[in-house]
């Protein structure tokens, strides 16, 4: 089998341990109508530091089955909706001890 990379983003986690539920969509003309339609595909994939959270986009890679149903694995967190709050809250922060720093002190 050829090496399958898919991008996905997160639906399930912590239901099983390691184990993620990663939902794949394309787009798809249908045949008849011409219509475009979108196509998900639902994958399980293995993640060893249980680090995925729900609604991150990942990029999954078959491998070998891991268990019945699971095989893919993680390969990579392209966005994860926790961390960029995170980095939004630390650049607030950063914004505010350099306005309080440049602030006048008047007396």
């Amino acid at each position: 089998m050829p090496a399958m990379a898919f991008r996905g983003l997160v639906t399930k986690t912590g239901v099983m341990n390691k184990t993620a539920t990663v939902t794949v969509s394309r787009w798809v003309k249908h045949q008849l109508t011409g219509k475009t339609i979108v196509k998900k595909k639902k994958f399980l994939t293995h993640d060893e530091q249980n680090a995925l959270q729900k609604d991150d986009q990942v990029i999954i890679r078959n491998c070998r089955p891991i268990s019945a149903r699971k095989r893919f694995t993680l390969e990579k967190i392209v966005k994860s909706p926790e961390t960029e709050s995170k980095i939004r809250r630390a650049m607030l922060e950063q914004q505010a001890a350099q306005s309080q720093a440049q602030a006048p002190v008047f007396a």
